[in-house]
């Protein structure tokens, strides 16, 4: 049987998958299933073969779906998911029942997001923000401004030579 006409086979929901049909089904890589069998061994836990080849079970890919959703769509860090995998389960995930909240800190908690996340939205305002107004600076403001860069620029140099001796 050659190569197309094995693509062209669909597989049932019960059989295994090796890691370049898992991670083509999902839409990954598949370093990123290596990665996340590492993150999450509690829930992803492939079969290997005698040539060590994996082979991700239906439950395997369940929990590959849940950490998909969490972590490339609700923004969630891999230790926040793998707590709320902990915690709520994975078939809560995949059924959409889990509760996703940020810590009760405070009453008015806000959802979690991401470092990452809250750095792509700063950039983002950044570049869709008006031109900031241009600041008038007239030549005294400049003549501080070099002294005092030169004045930490021989610190510097001052510390580094410390440093060095």
């Amino acid at each position: 049987m050659s190569k197309s006409a094995a693509r062209k086979i669909e597989k049932s929901a019960d059989a295994y998958r090796s890691i370049g049909e898992a991670a083509a089904e999902l839409g990954l890589q598949p370093h990123v299933l290596r990665y996340w069998e590492g993150k999450f061994a509690k829930f992803v836990k492939p079969l290997k073969r005698r040539d060590g080849r994996r082979m991700f079970r239906p439950e395997d890919m369940q929990a590959l779906r849940a950490i998909q959703t969490l972590v490339h769509d609700k923004g969630m860090t891999l230790k926040g998911a793998a707590k709320l995998l902990g915690e709520q389960g994975v078939e809560s995930v995949t059924l959409g029942a889990a509760l996703i909240v940020a810590p009760a800190e405070s009453v008015d908690a806000k959802p979690m997001t991401s470092p990452a996340r809250q750095l792509q939205d700063s950039v983002r305002k950044a570049f869709n923000a008006e031109a900031a107004p241009e600041i008038a600076i007239d030549g005294r403001g400049l003549e501080t401004v070099l002294a005092d860069l030169t004045d930490i620029k021989r610190r510097l140099d001052a510390a580094r030579f410390r440093k060095a001796a």
